[in-house]
């Protein structure tokens, strides 16, 4: 691969994808063609869709299924949501949200995407308090494998959430909430889609706000190290850019609120230099589809993310793998990555780094601790990255890692399930709704179940 290939195949990895439509096919079922995660490095072990256009539809498809997988805006990049029978999308419903002023909360359909939902919500004076990179993703899948934005004080995406509604294994609806529920509901939001088929989410909202956005360049590697926790909370939202192959860091992302004095960012920043122009997370790249930067303030949806909402790349060709790490930890693990950048060498396309606050849902990466996420987008060659994972994973093993559920890791079952505390409760739960399986899948018996 070239080095311009290299750069748009980044740029499509960090402005998120956009799904290609499905083949026409009947509401209540679809023979399609062969389908991929938006990577395309997994093709679905079925071909057997189901694309309810109501709830009602979606009850009797799940009551008749002997085995059912949901599937949400495919950017997970390993297995799980895969199904060796059938798949069932809600993309067809076409729920409109549904805005509570009064009780502060919004509730949108499954497969709402937070692309669509950031503009609803600021027309309206209201916001989420926190987006992922890619702004093109579900609302009720991120939520459902713990994904996240950044800010020591901003949990995942999934502790916005209220109140979770789905369909079990007998076809009943389920509602859980955060004040009727308790222990229920924190074990239910990151549900991995093994409880059901989630059909909407109440997400709490808050006033609208104004962010500014700088990027300061070439952080030295030993000022990360001194200043790792100041560096993180500098910010509303703070993300390193590096490729840990040099004694610097590439950029620092930092996202302020802004307040009615205006900010002056310092020409200087432990080291890093402030960008003088706009700039994108590889430095070569046209900076074009990137937020504004530069401090000039504007709505909390446009700075939040890194690329610009209406920004629709096509998918490209990458594998992503990503470990959470006690925040006590993170200088150690940082040094982990810098130790073995000559080793990723070009199979390592770019490498984020973001702090996520504690939160309380059992199978959420941060449950009962704040943590760091390294996040690492690799080139799409699964033989090397294969070689490679169980090599980080060991050397990150005495920081009690947890990799993202949507992306790809070797751990072992045993290990993986010693690191959550609630790992047996979690299990309890889905036999509770789900005691025959059917919306477990290869991967959630293996990685819950297995070992």
């Amino acid at each position: 691969m070239d080095k311009r290939t290299f750069l748009k195949t980044c740029s499509a990895l960090m402005a998120g994808g956009i799904l290609s439509p499905l083949a026409s096919c009947r509401p209540e079922e679809a023979a399609a063609p062969p389908r991929t995660n938006w990577a395309g490095n997994l093709a679905y072990s079925t071909d057997r869709l189901h694309l309810p256009q109501t709830v009602a539809e979606a009850q009797d498809i799940v009551r008749n299924a002997p085995r059912l997988r949901p599937l949400g805006s495919r950017h997970c990049f390993n297995a799980i949501a895969d199904s060796a029978e059938a798949q069932i999308s809600l993309e067809r419903l076409g729920q409109a949200p549904r805005l509570d002023e009064e009780a502060n909360r919004v509730t949108v359909g499954a497969a709402m995407r937070y692309g669509d939902l950031a503009p609803y919500l600021h027309e309206r004076g209201y916001a989420v308090h926190n987006l992922a990179s890619l702004p093109h993703i579900s609302v009720a899948g991120a939520c459902a494998t713990a994904t996240h934005g950044s800010g020591v004080a901003n949990g995942n995406l999934a502790t916005a959430v209220a109140r979770v509604t789905f369909i079990d294994a007998s076809g009943d609806l389920i509602a859980l909430s955060r004040e009727e529920d308790g222990e229920r509901f924190a074990g239910a939001v990151v549900g991995l889609g093994g409880l059901g088929l989630v059909t909407e989410v109440t997400l709490d909202v808050q006033p609208a706000f104004d962010m500014t956005q700088h990027v300061y360049l070439n952080l030295p590697v030993a000022s990360l190290y001194d200043h790792f926790e100041e560096i993180m909370s500098s910010g509303y939202s703070v993300s390193l850019f590096t490729d840990w192959r040099t004694d610097t860091v590439n950029q620092v992302w930092i996202k302020r609120v802004a307040r009615d004095d205006a900010f002056e960012a310092e020409p200087a920043f432990f080291g890093a230099s402030l960008a003088t122009r706009n700039v994108h997370p590889i430095i070569e790249l046209s900076a074009v589809n990137c937020t504004e930067q530069m401090g000039v303030p504007g709505p909390w949806h446009e700075r939040l993310p890194h690329f610009r909402m209406n920004f629709t790349p096509s998918s490209g060709k990458e594998l992503q793998s990503e470990y959470f790490v006690p925040m006590e930890h993170a200088r150690d693990a940082a040094r982990v990555f810098q130790g073995m950048g000559e080793r990723f060498g070009s199979l390592l396309m770019i490498s984020e780094v973001r702090a996520v606050a504690r939160d309380d849902l059992w199978m959420s990466m941060c449950f009962d601790r704040p943590s760091v996420a390294f996040h690492c987008t690799w080139e799409q060659d699964w033989d090397a990255l294969r070689e490679l994972l169980p090599v980080i994973e060991e050397a990150l093993a005495p920081f009690e890692t947890r990799p993202h559920w949507g992306k790809l890791f070797t751990m072992p079952p045993d290990q993986l399930q010693a690191r959550y505390p609630k790992a047996s409760a979690f299990r309890a739960l889905l036999q509770e709704y789900d005691p025959d399986g059917k919306f477990r899948n290869a991967f959630l018996e293996e990685n819950l179940f297995g070992g």
